[in-house]
């Protein structure tokens, strides 16, 4: 859904100014070099929360999106892919995004936070955020070589071991404060080790830092708590049933939208409740161009990510459609194969975890989902040509 640039009527401010931000993030190393062949910035990290009003603008690249009126301003649609130069902004709601390494950023009310750098490079995943302005908090749990950083006002937050911290960034001033783990802060020419219940705050206008305690919680900060809680406990429970070892966004969701069970021959298998036998997998969702991907399965469904990246599809006689996990262990944009008929009609098969590229998808024999206007029909059962 297009949006209107900042004049949509949000009630946002913005203290923060270009020439402030970037030299912060310049010192971190975020320069011309990341743009060097040996540098991917596909990345796998997406929109898995949206209450209320967010919204997504593309390709910022540092500017100040809220002075920008050439700006277009999306509707956040729920799993959209996230990319490097997108900005997340809410009014009066929250969103949150998670990443491929199972760190999660969390946006309040009135919040504003530029993606700014996300980059791979041998492995290594390199992230790092500007919150322009209002309240986010972050979950990191960094690999060996990751890199996650936090600018705000005056300063950067960086996390190089599990941490949960949060930052505020109001006209007034700037405030960072930690609730497990520690972070490090760089001021000016300072650096700041901040440990758990420890906080670091730089009025507007100042140019020292004070050094404090954690403050009482909010509302946002439970909301938070309960996310974290809830995310980390349903995915460790999920991923046993999954024979990949890494870890993929999205298995929370299948545990309190579905059901596990056997499926012979292939492991476990998972089924969405409330679907009936005739439900078809792509027949809630869209197509979105990704700028990294190409065509990408957008499932409006509260589970709607990992079955349509991961995996595959087998059709069980009497259950119906039943998604199967970890086969290829790899993130694609759809797991479904478009065909095309002689006449040239366009449909989808949901692919078979045995398909093999350039043959025939093996569950063609279930029928195949035209695509009509970017949505799916009926199915049809597959003739000749």
């Amino acid at each position: 859904m297009r949006g209107a640039g900042p004049g949509w009527g949000w009630h946002m401010t913005h203290r923060i100014l270009l020439r402030k931000v970037l030299p912060l993030l310049l010192a971190l190393g975020v320069n011309a070099a990341s743009t060097l062949a040996d540098v991917s910035h596909a990345r796998i990290v997406r929109l898995s929360v949206v209450e209320g009003d967010v919204r997504v603008a593309r390709d910022v690249h540092g500017q100040d999106p809220l002075a920008d009126s050439s700006l277009v301003w999306d509707r956040g649609e729920l799993n959209l892919p996230i990319r490097q130069g997108y900005v997340v902004a809410t009014d009066r709601g929250r969103a949150e995004v998670e990443f491929e390494n199972g760190a999660m950023a969390f946006l309040g009310d009135n919040t504003v936070l530029e993606f700014y750098d996300l980059s791979l490079q041998d492995g290594a995943l390199s992230t790092r955020l500007v919150l322009r302005q209002g309240s986010a908090s972050f979950y990191v749990n960094p690999r060996s070589g990751d890199y996650f950083s936090v600018t705000g006002g005056d300063f950067t937050a960086e996390a190089t071991s599990r941490a949960e911290f949060r930052m505020d960034n109001f006209d007034d001033g700037s405030t960072v404060g930690v609730s497990k783990g520690h972070i490090n802060v760089l001021h000016g020419k300072q650096s700041t080790l901040l440990s758990k219940n420890d906080s670091l705050s730089v009025k507007a206008g100042d140019t020292s830092a004070t050094i404090g305690r954690l403050g009482d919680s909010d509302d946002f900060d439970r909301w938070v708590d309960g996310r974290i809680d809830s995310v980390t406990t349903a995915s460790n429970a999920a991923m046993q049933y999954s024979s990949s070892a890494g870890y993929a966004s999205g298995y929370a969701d299948l545990m309190a939208y579905g059901s596990w069970f056997p499926v012979g021959g292939y492991g476990f298998g998972w089924r969405p409740y409330g679907y009936g036998f005739g439900w078809s997998p792509f027949d809630c969702g869209g197509w979105y161009l990704d700028p990294s991907w190409g065509w990408t399965f957008l499932g409006a469904q509260p589970w709607g990510w990992l079955p349509y990246h991961y995996g595959g599809w087998i059709f069980q006689p009497g259950i119906g459609w039943v998604w199967l996990p970890g086969y290829g262990g790899l993130w694609r944009p759809a797991t479904g194969v478009f065909v095309r008929a002689r006449a040239g009609a366009l449909g989808v098969v949901p692919i078979h975890p045995l398909d093999v590229r350039g043959k025939a998808p093996l569950n063609l024999a279930q029928g195949v989902f035209p695509v009509n206007g970017g949505r799916l029909g009926a199915g049809l059962q597959p003739v000749g040509g």
